[in-house]
């Protein structure tokens, strides 16, 4: 049998994957949260065999937890399933450890894939992820500013898009304000932007 948990803020796309994973495996036991902290407490007592986690939540900050999950849960299977661009969010939550980042607008068939491979100690990532993360690491040059950011600055900017402040941010990821306020500094000098409100131009820009 299956150990399944479904991470979203979200009541009808729980239920939604609830009913998919159920046709997939008609024997598994599926758990749902609608936030990071209650997810920590199940995690804690249950051995999962994949979490699907949604990337925006309120409140919450995805990409952090993954990195707490990478550390505490070192053998933990996570395919992240969510309507935040793939091109803007893949490679991050790949590199902290996701075994596989998939979009909700992704064909059924598509999901059964993902998961089954994962289940097999596979990772998972659509040909468009897997072309965009190539020409990272090859000779093509990447447009994208958002790209440029480190895991931990991308994690910032997820944070001030969501409208905290510097010292929330800072209490959020267990840091000093300096550090924040440096970390942002270097996000808006490697973004080329001044204020937070050419920061959300830039995020629609690229459909952040």
């Amino acid at each position: 049998m299956k150990n399944f948990l479904i991470v979203d803020d979200h009541v009808v796309v729980r239920s939604g994957i609830k009913l998919l994973l159920s046709d997939f495996y008609a024997d598994a036991r599926i758990d749902e949260a609608e936030n990071e902290n209650y997810a920590l407490e199940l995690i804690k007592e249950t051995g999962y065999d994949l979490v699907l986690l949604d990337v925006q939540m309120p409140g919450g900050d995805a990409l952090g937890f993954m990195d707490h999950l990478k550390r505490k849960f070192p053998g933990l299977k996570v395919l992240v399933f969510t309507m935040s661009p793939e091109i803007l969010y893949a490679k991050h939550f790949l590199q902290a450890g996701a075994r596989g980042f998939l979009s909700k607008d992704a064909p059924l068939q598509e999901l059964k894939n993902a998961v089954s491979r994962i289940l097999n100690n596979g990772r998972y990532m659509s040909s468009t992820v897997a072309e965009a993360m190539t020409n990272t690491v090859g000779k093509h040059k990447d447009d994208n500013l958002f790209n440029t950011l480190t895991s931990r600055e991308f994690e910032i900017v997820n944070l001030l898009l969501n409208g905290h402040t510097v010292s929330k941010i800072a209490n959020i990821l267990s840091l000093q304000v300096s550090t924040v306020g440096t970390h942002k500094s270097k996000i808006f000098e490697k973004l080329q932007i001044k204020n937070l409100l050419e920061l959300k131009d830039l995020a629609m820009l690229y459909h952040f």
